[in-house]
């Protein structure tokens, strides 16, 4: 083993022992790699960041903005519903459908943004069928990862490789678009097929604590308030009558938040005193459960299982509550938000005033307003970002985060197109991974489907910085050797094996490096060994 042999194998321990402890983050691991290499005469100073222009971290900052497109024109809520209803009740077609989708939608972009975005509906399907949510979203989180195999861009760890598959000097034949395509379809369905089968063995059936959001943290901060009801009005409702009429709130402390007219799409997130209701609508209440059930028996409502018409419109990830302040200098101050005509000013519901030491629940828009007073509105989050995003000085502040935000579903066509734009250039055409992904990616922003900023900040620039830096280290352990010596090493244990042994003694390798150091890692590091 030569002195350069020796060197690089105490720079791979040194950059694993500061994965494993995790004294500095991983990308400040990647760039202590890019200086310290050159430094040590392994590689030269242009081949020591040579990664930050490579195909393969282009390529994966093009799918992260991709992805991000996707899911700012709501593109992927669009796939969740059929899938939901398709799922029905049963556990088992929950899984296999769920997880599959995610697999599938997680091939073209990144594993964690496709697993990120059933989230919510994976939660809310567990809490309809009364099944601990960690049993649906463990079988989707592992899919979401070998979905990642079906495609070439499915995951970065495919992506290096076109850029690290080199045999004496010499650059080896790249990967296709669906190379790897048989291959992940078989682990895809055989993951599926195994917690299908086993799941009802091995998953967790735990409760367990789950991220409720700040909705549900106010509500249940906010005593009066329980949680959102869906009710329906029977055919035999003397109608039409206005929501004042009914006393819903002043009788029943309810606030009526969503309406939707029988036979109609639309649906009225911010209903007013004087909105009729007639047989056969559906109305949305945020209140106790016994006053909605008094309510229901009184009046002849149905209350239903769970959201149905409001579905989609009142979930999590769409429509909330959150807390506002009225501002020092606020409009607002000394007047009720009847005469401010507040819904039609905000667009938004008030739900409680907290003010002095007295929360009110009724008669909310008749009490004058005071500095410091605190609000409590629900409505789609689209509303609160439009509030947030005015000019100081605003008439409210927010006193807690927003979970959702502003949507462009009229762009939707558009994020589609690029991505099946990029697609094309790469299937039919031929063209580089990265010169294609990134036009799909400038096309998104030059359109308007995401601007420059939202394109930064959705792109993980942790792992950007972590593969420019580990690319230098993989170049160092062939440049010097180091690779060769290792794999002939191998060999030598191994003597003369099959291929069958050769590609378990690799796959063993690769899976005891991924226990410390990241699957992007464990592959520039073993690639040239391979």
């Amino acid at each position: 083993m030569t002195p350069e042999m020796i060197l690089t194998m105490l720079m791979l321990s040194f950059a694993v022992v500061l994965f494993v402890f995790e004294w500095v983050r991983v990308d400040v691991v990647g760039i202590i790699m890019m200086v310290m290499l050159p430094l040590t005469g392994l590689i030269s100073a242009k081949e020591a960041f040579v990664g930050l222009s490579s195909n393969a971290v282009c390529s994966i900052i093009a799918v992260i903005i991709i992805g991000a497109g996707l899911d700012k024109t709501g593109v992927m809520n669009q796939v969740a519903g059929p899938i939901i209803r398709m799922a029905g009740n049963s556990e088992s077609r929950v899984i296999a459908l769920i997880s599959g989708a995610v697999g599938i939608i997680s091939s073209m972009m990144q594993n964690i943004g496709a697993a990120a975005l059933f989230m919510p509906a994976t939660q809310r399907i567990a809490k309809r069928m009364e099944i601990p949510v960690s049993r649906l979203l463990m079988p989707m989180g592992f899919c979401a990862i070998i979905g990642g195999t079906l495609t070439l861009v499915g995951a970065s760890p495919t992506i290096l490789l076109n850029d690290l598959m080199t045999l004496g000097g010499e650059k080896l034949a790249p990967f296709g678009l669906f190379t790897q395509t048989p291959i992940g379809i078989c682990l895809l369905a055989t993951a599926i097929i195994y917690f299908i089968v086993f799941g009802k063995f091995i998953l967790p059936a735990a409760k367990g604590e789950t991220d409720r959001g700040v909705t549900a943290a106010l509500m249940e901060e906010y005593k009066a308030l329980g949680n959102t009801f869906e009710l329906l009005l029977p055919q035999d409702f003397a109608g039409p009558q206005t929501l004042q009429d009914l006393h819903v709130r002043s009788k029943f402390l309810l606030t009526v938040v969503a309406i939707k007219h029988a036979g109609e799409k639309h649906i009225n997130m911010t209903p007013r005193s004087h909105n009729e209701i007639d047989a056969g609508d559906s109305v949305a209440v945020v209140g106790k459960e016994k006053n909605v059930r008094k309510m229901a028996a009184e009046l002849g409502w149905t209350l239903k299982d769970g959201l149905e018409a409001f579905a989609e419109s009142l979930a999590r990830t769409s429509a909330g509550m959150a807390e506002t302040v009225v501002s020092p200098r606020s409009e607002l101050i000394g007047k009720t938000m009847n005469q401010v005509n507040f819904k039609e000013l905000y667009n938004l519901n008030p739900i409680a005033l907290f003010k002095g030491n007295r929360i009110y629940y009724t008669g909310l828009t008749q009490i004058a307003l005071s500095m410091g007073d605190t609000l409590l509105l629900q409505g789609p989050w689209e509303r609160f970002h439009l509030l947030k995003n005015q000019p100081q000085p605003r008439a409210l502040t927010f006193a807690t985060p927003l979970e959702g935000e502003i949507l462009r579903p009229q762009k939707a066509k558009l994020a589609v197109f690029w991505l099946a734009l990029a697609l094309l250039q790469i299937i039919a055409f031929k063209i580089q991974l990265s010169v294609a992904l990134m036009s799909g990616a400038l096309g998104m922003i030059i359109t308007g489907v995401l601007s420059v900023d939202e394109a930064y900040r959705s792109v993980d620039w942790m792992t950007v910085f972590l593969l420019a830096g580990l690319i230098p280290l993989g170049m160092a352990f062939e440049k010097t050797g180091t690779a060769a010596f290792i794999a002939t090493k191998m060999l030598g244990l191994l003597g003369n094996p099959s291929p069958i042994v050769l590609l378990a003694a690799v796959g063993v390798m690769t899976s005891c490096f991924t226990l410390f150091i990241s699957n992007v890692g464990a592959t520039v590091l073993l690639v040239p060994c391979a």
